[in-house]
């Protein structure tokens, strides 16, 4: 029970630690056979300036639409940008955390602040000049239209 804890918590007991340096000195091993430098992108912080988080969604269908639904709480519309490029919708922000407090006064800290994206490919073709967006309560609709296509056309053959 007190590893499942610590592990919540971040601490690594000792044989964890002896663990992670066994598997941290292969890694640097086998980067070292394979001849990388020591600045690859495993060695840097996974949460630099330029990390995003994944914004979690739901996708539905209409007879109309296409409906994508995402809980993003504490963000301004403003600071939303959504586009579409092709059968691309991406939706991208940022959740600005307003007080400054130092990471030694939470006793937890699962809320993420920074920079969020999230791109989906859209299962059918939209008009993607008539789509809308709302927020409501930190939930974010975004309601884009079918391209409505005719099942079947007829054609009259003319006699010249």
């Amino acid at each position: 029970m007190t590893g499942f804890i610590n592990k919540l918590a971040g601490i690594k007991d000792e044989d964890e630690q002896d663990v992670t340096a066994i598997h941290s000195n292969d890694n640097k091993e086998k980067k070292s056979e394979q001849g990388s430098d020591s600045n690859s992108e495993d060695d840097k912080d996974w949460l630099d300036e330029n990390y995003e988080g994944q914004l979690s969604v739901d996708v539905y269908g209409t007879e109309d639409e296409v409906v994508v639904v995402s809980t993003i709480a504490g963000v301004k519309p403003e600071n939303i940008d959504i586009s579409i490029n092709n059968d691309m919708l991406t939706i991208r922000g940022e959740r600005v955390e307003e007080k400054e407090d130092t990471t030694e006064d939470y006793y937890y800290q699962e809320c993420y602040w920074g920079g969020f994206s999230r791109s989906i490919i859209l299962p059918q073709e939209v008009e993607a000049d008539k789509v809308a967006a709302s927020l409501k309560n930190g939930v974010l609709t975004v309601r884009l239209p079918k391209v409505q296509k005719l099942k079947s056309v007829s054609v009259k053959v003319k006699e010249e």
